[in-house]
Protein backbone atom coordinates (compact mmCIF):
# COMPACT_ATOMS: atom_id res chain seq x y z
CA UNK A 1 0.00 0.00 0.00
CA UNK A 2 3.24 2.29 0.54
CA UNK A 3 4.43 1.92 -2.73
CA UNK A 4 1.07 2.91 -4.28
CA UNK A 5 0.78 6.12 -2.08
CA UNK A 6 4.30 6.88 -3.75
CA UNK A 7 3.92 5.80 -6.70
CA UNK A 8 0.58 8.20 -6.75
CA UNK A 9 2.31 11.08 -5.50
CA UNK A 10 5.20 11.16 -7.78
CA UNK A 11 2.74 10.86 -11.00
CA UNK A 12 0.83 13.68 -9.21
CA UNK A 13 4.44 15.68 -8.42
CA UNK A 14 5.11 14.79 -12.35
CA UNK A 15 2.20 16.12 -13.58
CA UNK A 16 2.05 19.95 -11.92
CA UNK A 17 5.78 19.76 -12.85
CA UNK A 18 4.44 19.18 -16.59
CA UNK A 19 1.98 21.66 -16.13
CA UNK A 20 4.62 24.32 -14.71
CA UNK A 21 6.66 24.47 -17.55
CA UNK A 22 3.64 25.23 -20.13
CA UNK A 23 3.56 28.30 -21.77
CA UNK A 24 1.50 31.17 -23.12
CA UNK A 25 1.01 30.58 -26.77
CA UNK A 26 -1.46 33.46 -27.71
CA UNK A 27 -1.24 36.76 -29.65
CA UNK A 28 1.08 38.94 -27.86
CA UNK A 29 -0.30 42.87 -27.77
CA UNK A 30 3.27 44.07 -29.40
CA UNK A 31 2.49 41.47 -32.33
CA UNK A 32 1.55 43.40 -35.39
CA UNK A 33 -0.43 41.89 -38.35
CA UNK A 34 0.32 44.47 -40.98
CA UNK A 35 2.91 47.15 -42.10
CA UNK A 36 0.87 50.12 -41.17
CA UNK A 37 0.90 48.50 -37.49
CA UNK A 38 4.49 47.93 -37.27
CA UNK A 39 5.44 51.46 -38.62
CA UNK A 40 3.25 52.91 -35.16
CA UNK A 41 5.11 50.13 -32.95
CA UNK A 42 7.84 51.25 -30.62
CA UNK A 43 11.44 50.14 -30.56
CA UNK A 44 12.27 46.11 -30.53
CA UNK A 45 8.49 45.23 -30.52
CA UNK A 46 8.18 41.66 -31.98
CA UNK A 47 5.98 41.45 -35.47
CA UNK A 48 4.85 38.40 -37.45
CA UNK A 49 3.96 39.91 -41.07
CA UNK A 50 3.16 38.40 -43.73
CA UNK A 51 3.56 39.82 -47.92
CA UNK A 52 5.85 40.39 -50.53
CA UNK A 53 9.63 41.05 -50.78
CA UNK A 54 9.10 44.08 -53.73
CA UNK A 55 13.00 44.32 -54.15
CA UNK A 56 16.71 44.13 -53.05
CA UNK A 57 18.64 47.42 -51.28
CA UNK A 58 21.17 45.79 -51.52
CA UNK A 59 23.41 45.14 -48.33
CA UNK A 60 20.86 42.28 -46.86
CA UNK A 61 17.88 45.02 -47.03
CA UNK A 62 14.79 44.91 -48.87
CA UNK A 63 11.74 46.59 -49.32
CA UNK A 64 8.45 44.49 -48.20
CA UNK A 65 5.42 45.18 -48.93
CA UNK A 66 1.71 44.02 -47.91
CA UNK A 67 -2.02 45.58 -48.40
CA UNK A 68 -1.26 48.24 -46.01
CA UNK A 69 2.29 49.47 -47.10
CA UNK A 70 6.10 49.05 -47.51
CA UNK A 71 8.46 49.24 -45.02
CA UNK A 72 12.17 48.56 -45.03
CA UNK A 73 13.41 44.83 -43.92
CA UNK A 74 16.95 43.75 -42.84
CA UNK A 75 17.65 40.15 -43.57
CA UNK A 76 21.16 39.03 -42.68
CA UNK A 77 22.31 36.27 -45.11
CA UNK A 78 22.20 33.14 -42.45
CA UNK A 79 18.81 34.10 -41.82
CA UNK A 80 17.70 32.73 -45.31
CA UNK A 81 18.55 29.24 -44.39
CA UNK A 82 18.76 27.98 -48.30
CA UNK A 83 15.67 30.12 -49.03
CA UNK A 84 14.84 31.63 -52.56
CA UNK A 85 12.07 33.88 -53.04
CA UNK A 86 10.86 36.68 -55.85
CA UNK A 87 8.32 39.39 -55.52
CA UNK A 88 5.33 36.83 -56.41
CA UNK A 89 6.66 34.55 -53.67
CA UNK A 90 4.03 35.56 -50.63
CA UNK A 91 6.49 35.34 -47.42
CA UNK A 92 5.46 35.31 -43.41
CA UNK A 93 8.75 37.33 -41.60
CA UNK A 94 9.06 37.55 -37.84
CA UNK A 95 11.43 39.99 -36.42
CA UNK A 96 11.86 43.25 -34.22
CA UNK A 97 11.05 46.83 -35.29
CA UNK A 98 13.87 48.89 -35.19
CA UNK A 99 13.58 52.74 -35.09
CA UNK A 100 16.99 53.72 -34.90
CA UNK A 101 15.56 56.43 -32.55
CA UNK A 102 13.60 57.89 -35.12
CA UNK A 103 10.99 56.95 -37.41
CA UNK A 104 10.70 55.08 -40.08
CA UNK A 105 11.19 51.81 -38.46
CA UNK A 106 12.17 48.90 -40.41
CA UNK A 107 12.53 45.52 -39.32
CA UNK A 108 14.81 43.34 -38.09
CA UNK A 109 14.34 39.68 -39.65
CA UNK A 110 14.59 36.79 -37.50
CA UNK A 111 13.14 34.40 -39.60
CA UNK A 112 11.71 33.98 -43.41
CA UNK A 113 9.15 31.06 -44.28
CA UNK A 114 6.77 30.67 -47.57
CA UNK A 115 3.25 30.97 -47.14
CA UNK A 116 1.61 28.17 -49.14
Amino acid sequence: MKNLQIACAALLLSGLAMTASAGFSGPSKNHAATVAEALEMPDESYVILQGYIESSLGNEEYMFKDNSGSIKIEIDDDDWNGLNVNPNNKVEIQGEVDTHMMKPADIEVDMIRLVE
